[in-house]
């Protein structure tokens, strides 16, 4: 139980990819004009990641470590082309709307990442609990973006109208500018209210 709520805590605070490790920004600028993109974003990659991370770890003392990182993308590239057929196949308006990303998920580092670092050393069951806090720690981040940008952006959320008629639409919230904005302020409110004492001591040394 120790072991999971370790877990749980580093992907969503501690070691969280987006605002602690900077990874999966491409994504996390590109879809987080909409709350439903960037909530469907966030399901597909904790199922990725989580699955992704399960049979990486479940295979681990088969694969011959001079190929490991091509057997991991393999695995990656696997659950990835499930996920897109699936959008394709049953919600084909998402997966146009999300467009390149979802098969960009094969390319995230997040999930890579977790594969090396964690599942290639722990057992499949904690390593898919890992995989999914880590989608989780992204999702929550994307989800807090595309709250505010979609709300000052269309006066809605989910698609829903909740600022009335006298609302004039901040235009630079669905811009690119609008995300980078966001992200910046996200990492910034972030790190100083959960502050890394390991980076703090790495700058003093």
């Amino acid at each position: 139980m120790n072991e999971l709520k370790r877990v749980f805590k580093e992907g969503i605070i501690k070691d969280n990819p987006v605002f602690r490790q900077i990874l999966g920004i491409c994504s996390s600028l590109a879809v987080t004009n909409l709350l439903l993109n960037s909530l469907v974003m966030g399901i597909g990659l904790m199922f990725v990641t989580g699955f992704s991370s399960f049979t990486v770890s479940l295979i681990r003392n088969q694969t011959p470590k001079h190929i490991r990182m091509m057997v991991q993308t393999l695995i990656i590239s696997a659950y990835v082309i499930i996920l897109d057929i699936f959008l394709k196949a049953y919600w084909p308006t998402m997966s146009k709307a999300l467009g390149p990303y979802v098969g960009l998920i094969i390319t995230n580092c997040i999930i890579m990442g977790r594969c090396e670092a964690f599942a290639q050393k722990n057992k499949p069951l904690i390593s898919f609990f890992d995989g999914l806090t880590m989608g989780l720690g992204y999702t929550i981040v994307l989800l807090f973006i595309a709250f505010f940008r979609e709300l000052l952006g269309f006066g809605s959320l989910f698609g829903i109208q909740v600022l009335g008629e006298g609302w004039v639409n901040w235009t630079l919230m669905i811009m690119p500018p609008g995300a980078f904005f966001m992200l910046g302020i996200v990492i910034w409110i972030t790190r100083n209210v959960f502050p890394n004492n390991d980076e703090k001591g790495g700058a003093q040394a």
